[in-house]
């Protein structure tokens, strides 16, 4: 028969052991709510595959899977291994308008050698005049954003009375100057079309990282054509916009990058 003295020890010993393992429990939630909650996308950063200057240079081998740039946004801009066309995210679809004027969708294992993403929450929404031309609209936006100091990302959804787009072929190695591969670049006259247009507006400290101002692509509602802004005629549009404060560059690591000259001329 148990010693009745003893009981009181035993509870006690037995409440420390419960409030220990509650303990535990409770640590061991909250570390994974740290992770879950480190995990987690940061939502405000412009991520940017490579520069404009290396670009330019004629670096069109591709450092980033498609499937990586998925996880760094849902919209954005930028082209494929070899220069092969133009591409354009919008809700975290990725499309390709290559030269011969299609479009297809890109799959994960496809790479980019340049490429901008974020993803995209509405800060900001106006709706611009119609019959504004590309230079008119770039006017308009430049009196509405707030400051020229940081990134915006961009999104213009509606009826376009016109668009002028364009596509380059994919080159072959050694690769030309960007200014070179351009000269054989498609372009699209799309008349009459509903769609969405995606890019960036970059500050001017930006230099040879990217092209200070605005860098858009556009796609047909219907998916079926688009391409690399150069004009539009606008007609019902909304204007999306999304402040990007935060800024990261992922750079190639070949070789020929690390010894090349890239400094502007």
């Amino acid at each position: 028969m148990s010693d009745p003295a003893a009981r009181p020890g035993l509870l006690l010993f037995i409440s420390l052991l419960l409030l220990l393992a509650l303990s535990v429990a409770a640590c061991s939630g909250c570390g994974q709510g740290v992770a879950q909650e480190e995990t987690e996308p940061d939502r405000e950063t412009f991520f940017q595959v490579s520069t404009m200057g290396a670009l330019k240079s004629g670096f069109f081998d591709g450092i980033v899977s498609y499937a990586e740039l998925s996880e760094h946004g849902d919209a954005g801009i930028g082209t494929l291994e070899g220069l092969d066309g133009e591409m354009i995210a919008l809700d975290g679809d990725f499309y390709q308008i290559r030269h011969d004027g299609n479009v297809y969708d890109i799959d994960g294992t496809a790479i980019a050698p340049f490429a901008m993403v974020t993803f995209f929450d509405r800060d900001m929404e106006t709706v611009p005049p119609l019959g504004l031309d590309y230079a008119g609209l770039q006017d308009f936006l430049n009196g509405f954003l707030p400051s020229e100091n940081v990134f915006y990302a961009i999104r213009i959804e509606g009826e376009f009375e016109h668009v002028q787009a364009r596509s380059v072929p994919a080159q072959e190695k050694p690769y030309p100057p960007l200014s070179e591969a351009i000269t054989d670049q498609a372009v699209f006259e799309l008349e009459n079309v509903e769609g969405t247009m995606v890019g960036f507006w970059c500050p001017a400290y930006v230099g040879d990282i990217n092209a200070p101002g605005y860098h858009l692509h556009f796609l047909t509602a219907d998916h079926e054509a688009g391409g690399h802004v150069l004009e539009m005629l606008l007609g019902e549009v909304k204007v999306y916009i999304d402040e990007t404060p935060e800024f990261l560059l992922q750079l190639p690591e070949m070789e020929e990058f690390l010894e090349a000259d890239i400094t502007p001329q």
